[in-house]
């Protein structure tokens, strides 16, 4: 396994760790979930990079690296509904959309077609990974500050996390049909038997 691939897989462990320390109470596990949600985000840039200068670019690390990205984001969007910062329904209109251009994906990679990530995708990654450090970042002023002035700094978070949702989730359906059509021949030669 290279060191890309490996970096992809230490992105999913961590996610585990983040959703887990969500749930603990305290400043501590709130400003540790920040931290390695900003590692993971790097390791989503670096194994690409590192895959590209060493020629390390492999059909496991096309396929795995979006899949990787799904579960940091899904993983962390669905479990941030309970704090009341994500609207469920925005979140299950992206589970869906994911869910199903991951499985088109898995369905060509068992027939060796790659079908790898396009900037469309990217970009509607950067905006559901800027939700989701929008809404860590109040639930760890939730944590610290108790004071008078802290209403409207979490106010203007809840409107910065809403209209990143808002762009993630118009991108994330826009980059899915795109996805489908532009590979609507390839993805009908494989539902073939």
């Amino acid at each position: 396994m290279t060191l890309a691939s490996q970096l992809t897989m230490l992105r999913i462990v961590l996610t585990a760790c983040m959703i887990g320390l969500l749930f603990v109470p305290g400043f501590l596990a709130k400003a540790l979930c920040v931290v390695l949600f900003l590692l993971a985000s790097m390791t989503d840039w670096l194994d690409g990079y590192l895959a590209r200068r060493f020629h390390q670019v492999t059909p496991f690390g096309i396929l795995l690296d979006p899949i990787a990205d799904k579960i940091l984001v899904l993983g962390l969007l669905t479990a941030l509904i309970p704090f009341a910062l994500v609207p469920v329904w925005m979140v299950a209109v992206i589970v869906i959309r994911e869910l199903l251009v991951t499985a088109a994906r898995l369905s060509a990679a068992r027939r060796h077609v790659v079908i790898p990530a396009t900037k469309e995708g990217k970009q509607k990654a950067a905006f559901q990974m800027a939700t989701i450090f929008l809404a860590l970042l109040a639930l760890v002023l939730r944590e610290v500050f108790d004071a008078p002035w802290l209403p409207s700094i979490e106010q203007w978070l809840h409107v910065a996390i809403r209209g990143c949702l808002w762009v993630a989730l118009l991108l994330t359906v826009s980059s899915g049909i795109s996805f489908f059509w532009r590979n609507r021949w390839v993805l009908l030669r494989l539902s073939r038997p």
